[in-house]
């Protein structure tokens, strides 16, 4: 059962963070447009980033799948979540569904955000990496000292 609770919270958390960022992405988007927020699709991003969040905590913990390389977990991700974001798009009418620039722009931004936030975590797990590799040089170097 605390296992579960824990995978909620994380959930939980996840979900918020993709809505909050989702939410003021979209109000950046209404400011240089000089329009109006509305509220059916303010809903529509809280469901979107209520299933992304799922999405994530499946392709990217190993409590649900174990020893999956991460490059495979982005493909897992991306084959989940894009799908899952363009039905939403379609379904919620984010923008005119007979305009093909429309959906390119709408692929092209997917892209874009995707590998943006990927090589920052790329570059945030290689620092993170680093400083560990430090802190454990210096453990080892204090066993040897003691022996």
């Amino acid at each position: 059962m605390k296992r579960f609770l824990t995978g909620v919270v994380e959930w939980k958390t996840g979900a918020c963070l993709m809505y909050t960022g989702s939410t003021i992405l979209y109000m950046a988007v209404l400011y240089f447009l000089q329009a109006q927020p509305e509220l059916g699709f303010l809903f529509s991003l809280l469901l979107a980033s209520a299933l992304g969040s799922f999405i994530q905590y499946l392709a990217f913990t190993d409590r649900v799948i174990p020893h999956l390389r991460y490059s495979l977990r982005m493909l897992l991700f991306v084959g989940l979540f894009f799908p899952m974001l363009t039905a939403c798009a379609f379904l919620f009418q984010w923008f005119p569904m007979e305009q093909v620039g429309s959906w390119l722009i709408f692929i092209l931004i997917f892209l874009a955000i995707f590998l943006a936030m990927s090589a920052g975590f790329e570059v945030y797990f290689r620092l993170t990496g680093r400083k560990y590799d430090g802190i454990l040089g210096q453990y080892k170097k204090r066993q040897e000292e003691r022996e």
